[in-house]
């Protein structure tokens, strides 16, 4: 019995974390959706920086990529802060990477939060961990692409 009761209970922990997960990626989306209005035109590109509260690295990359779809030609960073462990998400969409690269721009913002990362022309990654230099930093993208766009 006690071994019935106990897989029961890692049932339902699971059921927990699969909706647990659900309702974030559906948090993401619709933050995604808010702060579209938010990205500011430079030189015809579109350029957003933002922090998305209660985000994780895997709904960050989701948001990214659904803000790029909307956004049409973009340069974007997003970040994730969870104590002092910020997670930092750049995306450059594929018609500006000739101009801006994602991996220059994440460590850009990166250096500024106490991190570094890498990844692609298109999508990098880095973490931080001075989440108080993280509104100035967030707020320097847009000098970043206006000197490359």
């Amino acid at each position: 019995e006690l071994v019935q009761r106990v897989a029961q209970i890692v049932d339902n922990v699971r059921a927990l974390e699969k909706e647990v997960a659900r309702l974030k990626s559906k948090l993401a989306s619709s933050q995604g959706d808010d702060i579209a209005d938010r990205a500011v035109d430079v030189k015809g590109a579109k350029v957003l920086a933002a922090l998305l509260d209660g985000a994780d690295v895997p709904r960050l990359r989701e948001t990214m990529d659904k803000l790029k779809d909307k956004l049409g030609s973009a340069v974007i960073v997003l970040a994730a802060a969870d104590g002092d462990k910020l997670s930092l998400i750049a995306g450059v969409t594929k018609d500006l990477t000739g101009k801006a690269k994602a991996g220059e721009l994440v460590n850009f913002v990166a250096q500024q939060v106490g991190g570094k990362g890498g990844g692609r022309p298109d999508m990098a990654q880095a973490g931080g961990n001075r989440p108080d230099q993280l509104p100035a930093a967030l707020a320097s993208v847009q000098g970043w692409a206006e000197e490359r766009l």
